[in-house]
């Protein structure tokens, strides 16, 4: 993997967040040109700038909305990584035209851009809400995922492929930190419902993730990580032995477009995906404008009847749990 970023420029969208922070520290082991940075908060470039201190970062002020504003961080760029997204439900759902313009039109922006400059590949992150999306958040990313789709039919030198996953564990705005917080302050956990499910990964597997679809993806694939998940009530009682603390429970009821498990794949995905051993790889949906392929001829294949979700996927029990978050958590210096 070193080879593939050695003296190359590579350009982050949506850089200054969790993922961006972690996928810097990680490029920057394989001795890069440059790191492009591109996003709007100008303090949050500000804090990063000081935290890396390296002359091989270089930031860009933009909003992935504006093609213009996107057009010099992209050109003579190699490679992009684009998380920018609006990422909260409830801002999307309160705001669900705000979540089109970001998620949709943004990287339909970006893309062309990065078509026009002759960026050789994309890996754009996704998520396991675009999966029979219930909130405009799921429904946007969804529609993200078309675009990149449709896109990559006519991006000739150009590569773009995607990743979707669920949950990172402590990530900003993960349930997590949030848990910890409540914690700190001796308040009870405010819990939706106890049986709901989540998948559970580690912000260095969506990395390997990202570096795997980098590696092995081809224009319109879709990769997708193997993960387990917890229930809620599993996550509780992991947090409560990791703090050596009695927890109380507040039960709020679920929310507003959450639901109960989240999936991953689909049925039909899973009948056309490839299985590797830590990963799948959802191929390339090559239709042409041969609109028979839509109305007139059907498929004969085998459907697969089961989704790919947090409840059928491999559920940990609280030591494993445990031991996962703990891990994470002495990795940020939460706990010693």
């Amino acid at each position: 993997m070193n080879n593939y970023f050695k003296n190359k420029i590579i350009l982050i969208t949506g850089g200054t967040g969790s993922f961006g922070n972690a996928m810097v520290k990680k490029i920057m082991l394989m001795k890069p040109k440059e790191i492009r940075i591109f996003s709007r908060d100008e303090k949050k470039q500000d804090d990063m700038r000081k935290k890396f201190n390296d002359k091989k970062l270089k930031f860009f002020i933009g909003d992935i909305r504006d093609q213009k504003s996107i057009e010099q961080a992209v050109v003579g760029a190699d490679y992009i990584f684009h998380a920018a997204a609006l990422k909260q439900v409830p801002s999307c759902e309160f705001y669900p035209m705000e979540a089109v313009k970001t998620n949709i039109i943004g990287v339909d922006n970006l893309l062309n851009e990065a078509i026009k400059s002759k960026v050789k590949k994309i890996v754009c992150l996704s998520t396991d809400k675009a999966v029979y999306p219930i909130n405009a958040m799921g429904a946007s990313k969804s529609m993200m995922e078309k675009v990149i789709v449709a896109k990559s039919r006519i991006s000739n030198s150009t590569d773009i492929c995607i990743t979707r996953y669920g949950n990172v564990i402590y990530s900003r705005g993960s349930v997590i930190p949030l848990f910890l917080n409540l914690l700190k302050k001796n308040k009870p956990l405010t819990v939706t419902n106890l049986n709901m499910t989540r998948f559970l990964m580690s912000m260095n597997e969506a990395i390997d993730l990202v570096l795997f679809a980098f590696k092995n993806g081809k224009n319109g694939e879709i990769f997708v990580r193997k993960s387990p998940a917890a229930t809620i009530k599993t996550i509780t009682e992991a947090l409560a032995k990791i703090s050596k603390k009695k927890i109380k429970i507040k039960k709020i009821g679920i929310r507003h477009g959450e639901k109960i498990h989240e999936t991953l794949l689909t049925k039909e995905e899973l009948n056309k995906s490839k299985d590797y051993k830590k990963y799948f790889k959802i191929v390339s949906d090559n239709r042409d404008l041969n609109y028979d392929k839509y109305f007139s001829n059907g498929s004969k294949d085998k459907i697969n009847l089961t989704d790919y979700t947090s409840e059928n996927t491999k559920r940990l029990n609280v030591n494993q749990t445990s031991k996962i978050i703990k891990d994470i958590l002495k990795e940020k210096n939460f706990i010693s």
